[in-house]
């Protein structure tokens, strides 16, 4: 397994976990279910070791799941037939009709078949299922065989190949998964205090065993996480919602582009499951109740070189050129992105409220208020860095598509290193210029159509190398248009 690099020592990798001497390596078992049962890592599996598993664990189902146009999770169910059926689903995956599952993105009804083409490494067990349920995620193929061009994962596949192409840099990314449960008050809830949930512990949040199911849950079916806490929202019920609710935070681990948004999307699909099987309502939106802290979804960004993951800064204490890029990319892109990562009514809301969400487009050092954050790097008392540093972009909400944001994300890292006078731009929407005034900065959007004109300024980034359709963009803009 790769190393990543932090500090003097490189920490070994137990699977996707951080941590640990090099010697220890292969002491615990790996958290995911399947690499147990199969014994294989994940991008080893074959589609005989999917069929033997299937057949020893006495597996009835199959399940496809799969990314629409509305980043929600779609699902495709069979009862293999037998070996021959089960080996054709799994090599080959079925058709599906594009022109609803891609609605207006240019798929006509006349000539709409797909395929969804199995992806063996991303298989697990649903842990839903009441019949033995074995799921792929699946990515979208046309008529002629290749990639469709209007599939979110093509689109981040395309954007995430074209930054390692054009830049050598494998950029990872992590979700910070924000969401609050939500239950009617009984006489046991006496503790919360508006906004004051940050890191409470049961009994002083009903909410902390479902927490830890879900954690669970998301190592068995391959989803790394980093941690997982209460969060600072607490919202008491009252005469207009007879609803407490109460945040959370899951915290997932670094991974390339394309994982770290298939991670966000099962973390939502398994805390959606769990709240809705224990009775509790479960909410992503980027703002529950006017006038409280609502749900983000930061991202936090690292490139990966082949030797490990890069920090931000140099030994010397300048930002290293990749960390330049990715900061000056968000900086000139990030307003567009908005279309992407706050898609409700409520993304602006929560952002006219200002509770440690950005206020204006400038980067810096810990400042929660900032579009981009270069937080601080946990060390053990020795001083020895434990994990890398990375690049936060803390503008996207609970209401954003992972797979478009993310693919932004990568053409806005190629936008800054194509940037010219870069490092002036660094400088001019620095936290330091920042704290000038108001007048210093420019403000983040705050309404669909100020959104619009940021994503038309930008679209040429994003159509660069083929990565967004026309298309897609043109329905955005309209529908940012219609709000």
């Amino acid at each position: 397994m790769p190393t990543i690099r932090t500090g003097d020592r490189a920490p070994c990798r137990e699977g996707l976990a951080e941590g640990g001497p090099p010697e220890r390596r292969r002491t615990v078992l790996p958290a995911g279910v399947l690499e147990r049962m199969i014994g294989k890592a994940p991008a080893d599996w074959s589609v005989r070791d999917l069929v033997d598993l299937v057949s020893e664990r006495g597996i009835r189902l199959v399940s496809l799941m799969h990314i629409g146009g509305d980043g929600w999770l779609k699902t495709l169910d069979f009862v293999p037939r037998g070996v021959c059926h089960l080996e054709d689903i799994l090599s080959g995956g079925e058709r599906a009709d594009g022109s609803s599952l891609f609605r207006g993105l240019g798929i006509p009804s006349g000539a709409s078949d797909i395929v969804l083409r199995p992806r063996l490494e991303t298989a697990f067990l649903d842990p839903f299922s009441e019949q033995p349920a074995l799921v792929l995620l699946c990515g979208h193929r046309g008529r002629d065989g290749e990639p469709l061009p209007q599939s979110p994962s093509t689109i981040l596949r395309r954007g995430y190949e074209r930054l390692k192409a054009e830049s050598g840099v494998d950029l990872h990314a992590l979700g910070e998964v924000e969401y609050f449960l939500g239950k009617r008050r009984a006489e046991s809830d006496i503790y919360g205090a508006a906004d004051r949930g940050y890191h409470a512990s049961s009994p002083f949040v009903f909410g902390e065993g479902l927490r830890r199911r879900a954690m669970v849950v998301l190592a068995e079916i391959g989803v790394p996480v980093k941690y997982a806490h209460s969060e600072v929202g607490y919202i008491e019920a009252d005469e207009s919602d007879p609803v407490l609710w109460e945040q959370h935070e899951i915290e997932l681990a670094l991974a390339p582009l394309p994982e770290a948004a298939r991670s966000v999307a099962l973390t939502q699909w398994v805390l959606r499951n769990l709240a809705h099987r224990a009775g509790l309502l479960c909410s992503f939106d980027p703002i529950v109740r006017e006038g409280h802290a609502g749900n983000g979804l930061h991202f936090h960004l690292a490139p990966w070189t082949g030797e490990g993951h890069l920090d931000a800064h140099a030994p010397s204490g300048e930002l290293r050129p990749e960390a330049k890029w990715l900061v000056a990319g968000l900086v000139r892109v990030g307003a567009a992105l908005m279309a992407f990562g706050n898609r409700a009514d409520g993304s602006f809301v929560r952002l006219s409220q200002g509770k440690e969400s950005p206020r204006a487009i400038f980067w810096g050092a810990y400042d929660r208020s900032a579009l981009v954050r270069l937080p601080i790097v946990a060390r053990a008392a020795d001083g020895r860095q434990i994990a890398p540093e990375t690049v936060e972009f803390r503008l996207p909400d609970g209401s954003a598509h992972p797979y478009l944001l993310l693919a932004g994300v990568a053409q806005a890292m190629l936008e800054g290193r194509a940037t010219a006078g870069l490092d002036a731009l660094l400088e001019a929407t620095s936290a330091e210029k920042a704290k000038k005034g108001p007048r210093s900065t420019t403000p983040i959007p705050r309404t669909p159509s100020e959104v619009g004109e940021a994503l038309a300024a930008a679209r040429g980034a994003l159509e660069s190398g083929g990565v967004f359709p026309d298309a897609l963009l043109e329905a955005v803009l309209s529908q940012l248009a219609s709000r």
